[in-house]
């Protein structure tokens, strides 16, 4: 009963002792230990039994106590209690288990006198050291080589003690630090010291490829490491990467911390320090990263990132971006400074949260030189758009019937070639659902009475067109516009013979403005002049429509034992006529009286919503769709049906014809298609222009027909073709792999950075890197047991070719030609080689061209970005720790751009 008593004591006590080494606070995976040979001194359990507690034996008597359940034991080899010793010996694969608390060993040795517990290995047939022991209690388990504990003193000595804690840093995640001893003394149940420890976050703890030897530490499980003299070793050599003492925190979740720089030379800027800055996490939903950057020659920049979630309600990031560019030094001829700066703001709505109100935004605007002279890498293939836009809005439906939707938007839009801005603060739209008057609600609605339905739309503006260097200023409300705009579309359709199909319809128009541009002769100035006049003004039009089109199914069997089997072509006629008077009650005539010269205007011009139309319109519009399609023979025998293939998507020819204009009635014939070829791999869209007319020596269209002028029956003005094509090795495989998931937004990741900013996601303009990030992510590249992929090379390939014919005057002319491309292969499972360039043929030139090269080295990263020419010539060098932990033992360098303007 004495022994029953003490053993549950033991379990007990063990659970205090130590569980504060357990990996983690819920869950803790066991460390893979390999069977070698022992190289440290772990104290033999045949000598512990002869010198029992050095730390002093207990005289106090205990209290007996009850065991709460049974105790189970057992051992493979044998089970033996003496009476004489008072002890329990266990051994070989001995086992112990009370409650929900389990201790595994090669032996253990339980002192139900002095208290005392003792737990280690033995030796295999080959004289390695095996079965270590394991505690577990709950979900916290810890495999040390040894342990000797004091029930009455709780304390503990463990020998080559392994244990993983969650570390977490930010919005980084967290990472798994291994904390390994040589000898680890148990103070109580939250300190405990180590002598001779290693810090890594490995995944081979028996023989990391590089650790942080720490020489006496102070462990608090879940908490921190504070330690003295600690250096860096890497493949068990040490460098001379040190400090004096070190503190490591080890606590999970986001934690508040210092971001380190990377320091530099740039030969225009000195000295610098880049990305140096402070993590704040705000609360359980926004964090804070502020960065910066310092360079010696007074040149700066700062950066302020917040991203913010709220499950099924919201989510988003706000971004800023400002610096101060400094060239060369005062007093010198080619000293100049320059500010750039730029704002991004995400925010998207969960449509749990509300489903009939929702607010959005996303806002990309800033110096319009801001990607191409930035000092920051992640903005290389940002340095091709051409265009900045904006968009904020707030939308409400209002679902009783007739559903009412509201919408309140404010854009951007900003030409960084141009510098020209346009911006609407804001647009309101407001419109009503469709209503059918003459039908019941409820009801089947028949013929062409029934069908007549009718909505109302609402479309009013306040509209800005400025400039870059007048935007965010007072000055650029000078040319503001406000206007509004009201339409009711009035409608029906039915059908005629049972296949064609009929509708018709009008369109009243009431436009709304603040402000007017009457013309005036000031004589004076002997010119035409423009007034502004403030104060509502309006103008209404109308127009009718009718349309008349039908469905008509072509097939071709050629046979079920054929490969084609089916061909089915679609076509989709139509025909559209559609009139409107003319509206001159709203144009007036000025005299140029120095010149004589008559002109008409209309004082709504340059209005938000455009003139009144002016002249009678009364034109008929044509239309063919088509579309081709294949039943072709399945590959697999045992399909029951046979494959549909598309060959053409689309095929769709557009004209029109002008009742009203007295010569040139036929319009050009615009015809577009695309389709798809190897299994969606090969994609091809294109297009082109036709006119039916001849044109003079001067290139002007004449009222000839250009077949009565010896020419075919329409000319080719224009036209255009774009292929893109996508190729990897998974397209060889007799089995490929399924496509991976979408992942989740990342507003960290390159790809994601480059989509905010108006870019392209598919690196044909070059990849936006994180360095401290790796394409290896996701796959771990050391677990591959062939450590070559032989014949059987990784890679993928991205191609897009875009040419465009002008011959609107006979030129012939080829105005663009350009091939782009983006290839990546994996010469191992550590290796990774990219390229991403394109060549314009018309301007004989490569485009923006970037190498990568990147090497997975378990526990490190090293990548090599290069620009080799061209105006962003550029390199990046970059090798540090993978784990966020300890991300800032890092070695990075770089050159500087030489492009700024």
């Amino acid at each position: 009963m004495q022994s029953k008593i003490h053993l549950g004591l033991f379990l007990g006590l063990v659970l205090m002792a130590i569980g504060g080494l357990s990996a983690q606070e819920d869950l803790v995976k066991p460390l893979p230990i390999k069977a070698v040979g022992d190289t440290l001194k772990a104290p033999d359990l045949t000598y512990l039994l002869r010198n029992i507690d050095s730390v002093g034996t207990d005289t106090v008597q205990t209290s007996e106590s009850a065991l709460l359940d049974k105790v189970r034991y057992t051992a493979k080899d044998y089970v033996r209690i003496s009476q004489k010793d008072k002890k329990i010996y266990l051994y070989d694969e001995a086992e112990i288990y009370y409650q929900d608390t389990e201790l595994k060993a090669g032996v253990i040795v339980l002192d139900y006198i002095n208290n005392e517990v003792y737990a280690g290995r033995i030796k295999d047939s080959l004289g390695n050291y095996t079965q270590l022991p394991y505690f577990k209690q709950g979900s916290n388990e810890v495999i040390p080589d040894s342990i000797r504990f004091n029930f009455d003193t709780e304390k503990a000595i463990i020998w080559n003690s392994r244990s993983e804690q969650q570390a977490g840093l930010g919005q980084l995640g967290s990472e798994a630090m291994k904390v390994y001893a040589e000898r680890t003394k148990k103070e109580n149940d939250s300190v405990y010291y180590l002598s001779e420890g290693k810090l890594t976050t490995s995944k081979d703890t028996i023989d990391p490829d590089y650790y942080i030897r720490v020489r006496k530490a102070k462990f608090v499980p879940n908490k921190k490491v504070i330690a003295g003299f600690s250096n860096l070793y890497i493949v068990d050599v040490p460098t001379p990467i040190a400090l004096p003492f070190a503190y490591f925190p080890l606590s999970s979740g986001r934690t508040a911390g210092i971001l380190m720089p990377t320091f530099g030379m740039d030969p225009d800027r000195g000295f610098f320090m880049q990305n140096g800055g402070y993590y704040l996490p705000v609360n359980d939903y926004v964090d804070l990263t502020v960065t910066g950057d310092l360079y010696s020659n007074g040149s700066y920049g700062i950066r302020a990132q917040s991203v913010y979630a709220k499950r099924y309600r919201y989510r988003g990031n706000f971004n800023f971006r400002y610096e101060n560019l400094v060239t060369s030094q005062k007093g010198f001829d080619d000293y100049s400074r320059s500010a750039i700066y730029n704002i991004q703001i995400s925010h998207t709505q969960d449509a749990k949260a509300n489903p009939n109100s929702r607010l959005s935004a996303s806002v990309n605007l800033g110096s319009s030189q801001y990607y191409r002279n930035s000092l920051i890498q992640q903005n290389l293939p940002n340095t091709q758009v051409n265009n900045l836009s904006s968009s904020i809005s707030y939308s409400r439906t209002f679902p009783t019937y007739p559903s009412v939707n509201f919408s309140l938007t404010a854009t951007h839009n900003q030409n960084t070639n141009t510098d020209v801005v346009d911006l609407t603060l804001p647009t309101l739209q407001a419109s009503m659902d469709r209503i059918f008057p003459l039908a019941k609600r409820d009801g089947i609605k028949k013929g062409a009475i029934q069908n007549i339905n009718l909505q109302y739309n609402l479309n009013g503006r306040y509209g800005i067109r400025t400039t870059t260097d007048k935007f965010l200023t007072g000055e650029m409300f000078e040319n503001g516009r406000l206007g509004a705009e009201h339409q009711i579309p009035i409608a029906t359709n039915f059908k005629i013979a049972k296949y064609l199909s009929v509708s018709a319809g009008g369109t009243y128009r009431d436009v709304w403005t603040w402000e007017t541009y009457p013309q005036r002769y000031d004589p004076e100035t002997e010119t035409v002049v423009r007034d502004t006049i403030s104060g509502f003004d309006r103008f209404n039009q109308y127009s009718l429509s009718a349309g008349l089109g039908t469905t008509v199914y072509g097939t071709f069997d050629f046979g079920e034992d054929k490969k084609i089997q089916a061909l089915r072509h679609i076509m989709r006629p139509n025909v559209t006529y559609g009139y409107a008077p003319s509206f001159d009650q709203y144009y007036d005539e000025v005299v140029n009286e120095s010149t004589g010269s008559v002109s008409s205007f209309t004082r709504f011009q340059n209005t938000p919503y455009g003139t009144p139309s002016q002249g009678r319109s009364n034109a008929f519009s044509f239309g063919l769709a088509n579309t081709l399609e294949a039943k072709v023979r399945d590959k697999d025998s045992t399909a029951l049906e046979p494959k549909k293939v598309f060959l053409l998507n689309s095929f769709n020819l557009n004209a029109s014809y002008n009742l009203e204009a007295d010569s040139l009635r036929l319009s050009p014939i615009n015809l577009t298609g695309g389709t798809t070829f190897m299994d969606n791999k090969i994609n091809v869209n294109f297009g082109a222009s036709m006119d039916p007319y001849a044109i003079d020596n001067t290139g002007r269209r004449i009222n000839t027909l250009n077949i009565d002028a010896g020419g075919g029956l329409v000319r080719i003005t224009s036209a255009r073709a774009n292929i893109g094509y996508t190729l990897s090795s998974r397209d060889f495989q007799k089995d490929p792999e399924e496509e991976e998931e979408e992942e989740e937004f990342d507003p960290y990741s390159g790809n994601n950075y480059v989509a905010s900013s108006g870019g392209r996601t598919d690196e044909l303009f070059g990849a936006a890197d994180n360095f401290n990030r790796s394409a290896f992510e996701g796959r771990d590249p050391a677990s591959v047991e062939n450590p070559i992929f032989g014949t059987k090379i990784p890679w993928n390939l991205s191609l897009q070719y875009a040419v465009t014919y002008n011959n609107s005057a006979r030129q012939g002319s080829i105005t663009n030609n350009s091939l782009m491309f983006r290839g990546n292969v994996e010469l191992t499972p550590k290796w990774r080689v990219g390229l991403s360039s394109g060549y314009d043929f018309v301007n004989k030139g490569f485009t923006l061209t970037q190498f990568q090269f990147e090497r997975d080295l378990n526990s490190f990263h090293l990548k090599f970005d290069w620009t080799p020419f061209g105006d962003f010539e550029r390199w990046y060098f970059f090798i540090g720790i993978k784990a966020n932990l300890l991300k800032d033992l890092k070695w990075e360098n770089r050159s500087q751009p030489s492009n700024i303007r």
